[in-house]
Parts: structure tokens; C-alpha cells; sequence
């Protein structure tokens, strides 16, 4: 009996220290950031004092903005669907999905997510900064499309936020990417040095993207 109480003991004690220090976080995002998508949520506020919650993923790698609805009501399920349909536009699941440990990630959110194939990886409790991407884009869309303009309704959140998702992947460029946007080739060919630019208004003139004339 002492015998067996000894090897149960044994099987689940820490091992000694092999000196070998495991990966940090920032090297493991490092080597996975092509396999890896960041979720998050965050709240808008209509002019009628409603609030929005808007739910979107992130290409970690590619910075790109893949997926990003808004519902009054997140629920489990419903967030488990926009798992589904983000991965359902000719995309491969990521192997690793980064989020918080908010309790809107239910039971059938986890089910669904495993069903695809993705290993849930949930930040720390008050580390924002362990899911920098995904607060960084938070910022961003607060700034150059949120609060610039009053919210009316729900149609009129998903509209905005679309019209700005389809700039900010193709056009909006990035530090991180050599001054790239997230759908752009690397390597972009000028095939003309001069001729007349025209300015095309995105979100009624809130940015501007430039091209050629025709």
C-alpha cells in the first residue's frame, strides 16, 4: 500500500529543473503568429444611450481584421456562430485563439471552437497587454471611425464598421508591416511616376484613399 501511495506521489510531483527556461509569450507569438487569431469585445453607445457590443477577430500574423459583427445580446451562441462564419470564407481555422476570460465565452463557445480544430489560449486576469493586438485595433477604430461620429442604430454600427474594416485591410498602411496594409502584396509596383491623383472619401470623408485618375 505505501508502496503504491509513494509512485502516485511520484507521478504527479514537479520535476527537478532541467535548466532549460520554457518559451515566453513573446517568442511563442513570435513562432505561431501566422497560426494564431486574436477575439475580442468592446462596447459603442448610441446617441439613443443603447449599447452595442461589437465582437471581431484578428489574423494575428497579417494584422488582418477577419471577421467583426454587433449584437445587443452577446450570447454564448451567438458568439460561437461568428467563430463559425469567420472561418467560413474560404479560411483555414488558426490553430490557437487568443481571448480573454470574459463569461461571455460560454460553454458552447469553447464546444464550437473545439470542434474546428483551435486551441483556446485565455490572457490573464487584468493583462491586456498579453492580447496587445486586439486592444491596439480597439484603439484605432475608436479614434478614426467611432468617435468622430454619432451611433444611431445597430444597421448603422455594422455599416460604419465595414466601410472602415474594408480600409483599414486594404489601404490603411502599418508600421508593423512596412508600411503595409494587411491585404496588400509586399511588394507593390508603381507603373506610373506622375499623372493626376484623385482622392476617394471613405466614411463621408473621414479618410481618403489615393489613387491614379483613370
Amino acid at each position: 500500500m505505501a508502496g503504491g501511495v509513494a509512485r502516485t506521489v511520484a507521478k504527479y510531483m514537479r520535476r527537478p529543473y532541467d535548466g532549460v527556461p520554457s518559451p515566453g509569450w513573446r517568442r511563442f507569438l513570435a513562432q505561431h503568429a501566422n497560426e494564431i487569431w486574436t477575439c475580442d469585445l468592446f462596447t459603442v453607445r448610441t446617441i439613443w444611450f443603447r449599447t452595442l457590443y461589437v465582437f471581431f477577430v484578428i489574423d494575428h500574423g497579417r494584422r488582418e481584421i477577419v471577421h467583426a459583427r454587433v449584437t445587443a445580446h452577446p450570447t454564448a451562441q451567438w458568439l460561437a456562430q461568428q467563430m463559425v462564419e469567420a472561418c467560413d470564407r474560404d479560411r483555414d481555422p488558426p490553430r490557437y485563439l487568443i481571448h480573454d476570460r470574459d463569461g461571455s465565452y460560454g460553454a458552447v463557445f469553447d464546444k464550437r471552437v473545439r470542434c474546428l480544430g483551435i486551441r483556446q489560449i485565455r490572457t490573464p486576469v487584468r493583462a491586456p497587454r498579453a492580447n496587445a493586438i486586439a486592444e491596439r485595433w480597439v484603439r484605432s477604430v475608436r479614434a478614426e471611425c467611432l468617435d468622430p461620429m454619432y451611433v444611431f442604430c445597430h444597421q448603422h454600427l455594422q455599416r460604419s464598421l465595414n466601410e472602415y474594416i474594408a480600409y483599414y485591410n486594404r489601404c490603411r498602411p502599418h508600421r508593423s508591416l512596412d508600411q503595409r496594409a494587411p491585404c496588400s502584396p509586399r511588394e507593390q509596383r508603381i507603373r506610373r511616376s506622375s499623372g493626376r491623383i484623385v482622392a476617394e472619401p471613405v466614411l463621408g470623408g473621414l479618410h481618403h484613399v489615393y489613387r491614379f485618375a483613370a
